[in-house]
């Protein structure tokens, strides 16, 4: 009964452990988006996604209303955006995207976490060859049930691939843009009401580094989750096959 207990508890916790950096990760979304272009959605493209991608992390209303009336405060809202690149152990590339209030605290905590799982903090852009900077749609298949249509309907409108897959246990159909044509797709989406589930600026690999040895991907995992556990960071994107 005892370890039962234990059990559940620990699987409780790191359920809203889960979620507390889901709606830590929604709300520094919602910051940047009002601090850029204003608070209202309606003429905020970057909100609307920030107010989006918060709603299916079941961020509550209140809690969203409240960041964005947070974020209008010019004295609250002074993240910046940062990005770092460097190498995980074994030749696998990273780049960690931040958001911060303290970019001298951010960049000392990044760099000892390259440190201490033995990979090394690089120069900005370094990984530009290996990373495409794509804006990715997760759509519900049931609302695309011809890809092929699909593609072709939205073409125009900077799609440049469509593909059906499984992202954390769910089923969507990703529509993929470039980066440039994020906000198109998103309007031409919005007229033809097709309901957006989530929608990220991705960096996708276009060269992936095998990794044979378990013992190796186990360091390289440990830097990614190390980095991840960080509450300045928002997104870390590798090349791990």
């Amino acid at each position: 009964m005892g370890r039962a207990f234990e059990y559940r508890k620990a699987t409780k916790f790191a359920r809203w452990d889960k979620m507390a950096k889901a709606f830590s990760k929604a709300g520094r979304q919602i910051t940047i988006a009002v601090k850029q272009s204003g608070p209202d959605p309606d003429t905020n493209i970057l909100l609307r996604r920030a107010i989006q991608n918060a709603k299916a992390v079941q961020m509550p209303k209140d809690r969203i209303q409240a960041a964005i009336k947070k974020a209008s405060d010019k004295d609250t809202s002074n993240f910046d955006t940062v990005v770092y690149e460097g190498m995980a152990p074994h030749g696998v590339a990273l780049v960690v995207e931040t958001a911060t209030d303290n970019t001298t605290r951010t960049v000392a905590n990044v760099r000892s976490y390259f440190r201490k799982k033995g990979g090394t903090l690089g120069q900005s852009g370094m990984h530009d060859f290996i990373f495409d900077r794509m804006g990715v749609f997760y759509l519900l298949p049931a609302d695309i049930p011809d890809l092929e249509e699909f593609e072709l309907e939205y073409i125009d409108h900077g799609l440049e691939r469509v593909e059906k897959n499984t992202v954390e246990e769910q089923e969507f159909v990703q529509a993929f843009v470039a980066f440039e044509d994020f906000g198109k797709m998103q309007e031409a989406l919005e007229k033809n009401e097709i309901k957006v589930e989530k929608s990220e600026l991705e960096r996708i690999p276009n060269h992936l580094k095998k990794i044979e040895n378990d013992e190796q991907l186990d360091e390289v995992l440990a830097l990614i989750d190390l980095m991840e556990q960080d509450d300045d960071v928002t997104n870390v994107f590798h090349n791990l096959e």
